[in-house]
């Protein structure tokens, strides 16, 4: 099964990169980003201010606001996994109960009558 990034973890992956000080081809290729979606978040970011250019160096750079999103997005992510793997596993379980006692055709249309 695929799992596409949604829109928070496109900025945390940006974010991510930024935190080491980078251009813009890096954070592109590090994000795994086309030059396309990479421009509009970058936009969304730096009016946000979570990132700034630096004119010195020509990197974007993270901003104390931008590690505050990193630090909650952890925090978010790690509970987000949490609760998907319990929901795997209550899958998980309760496929297995179904494979031991499969529902029969004449049983669930007595059932019904």
């Amino acid at each position: 099964m695929v799992n596409y990034r949604d829109r928070l973890d496109i900025i945390a992956d940006i974010l991510h990169v930024a935190s080491r000080d980078a251009k813009k081809t890096q954070i592109m290729y590090q994000a795994n980003l086309s030059y396309k979606v990479l421009q509009r978040y970058l936009n969304e970011i730096l009016h946000a201010a979570l990132v700034r250019f630096d004119d010195d160096n020509q990197c974007y750079m993270l901003t104390g606001k931008g590690q505050e999103y990193l630090d909650a997005y952890k925090e978010y992510y790690r509970c987000n996994k949490s609760v998907e793997k319990r929901l795997n596993d209550v899958s998980t379980k309760r496929k297995i109960l179904e494979e031991l006692c499969p529902v029969k055709e004449s049983i669930s249309q007595s059932t019904t009558q």
